[in-house]
């Protein structure tokens, strides 16, 4: 019986127990990041990450390996840490709560503005609050089109003026003929 230890005893039972992790449906194919874990949580690209599920681990953060996170570019606000153990992925939310969630792009061209501003050192306030004037530029610049087009629109449905002035009728004086004008005598009904 050479697969005996495939099949049978103990092998088959650890084989059964070696489940692979899960991530909620719509996530499997996220990138993966792996970083270590702090006191404060994790920080991805100078975004903090906390929740009290990490308590635990960041007891023992010093005995622990780095963890594999992944995270949706197109909502950054919350990332998938896979437990030590590798069983589960845990959903992570920002640190502070209170911030709008961004994505990758945006989050990358908030920190392209402040470099570009000359500053050597990114901090999340100053992130968001780059992505936050980042929106409201955007906001501003897609009413003032919308606005600009609503004009032209109005302009383009009311007909132009007439370059010409109408000519006055003839004044009396110079007609030649007194005569009084007839009305129609015959008129034909259809």
């Amino acid at each position: 019986m050479a697969n005996w230890g495939l099949f049978g005893g103990n092998s088959w039972s650890h084989f059964l127990s070696m489940t692979v992790p899960v991530l909620p449906p719509g996530r499997s194919g996220l990138p993966v990041i792996r970083r270590t874990l702090r006191r404060t949580g994790f920080t991805v690209d100078h975004v903090q990450y906390h929740s009290d599920m990490l308590k635990p681990w960041i007891a023992r953060r010093d005995r622990l390996e780095k963890f594999v996170l992944r995270r949706d570019p197109r909502n950054i606000s919350r990332i998938w840490v896979l437990d030590p153990d590798g069983h589960a992925y845990l959903p992570v939310p920002y640190r502070t709560l209170s911030r709008p969630p961004i994505s990758v792009w945006e989050q990358r061209a908030a920190i392209a503005r402040l470099r570009e501003s000359g500053r050597a050192q990114v901090d999340e306030n100053a992130l968001f609050a780059m992505v936050e004037q980042m929106r409201q530029i955007t906001e501003n610049a897609a009413a003032k089109t919308r606005r600009a087009r609503r004009e032209v629109e109005r302009r383009s449905a009311t007909p132009a003026p007439r370059s010409a002035a109408p000519t006055p009728p003839p004044p009396a004086e110079e007609c030649a003929d007194d005569t009084p004008v007839q009305p129609f005598e015959v008129i034909e009904q259809w």
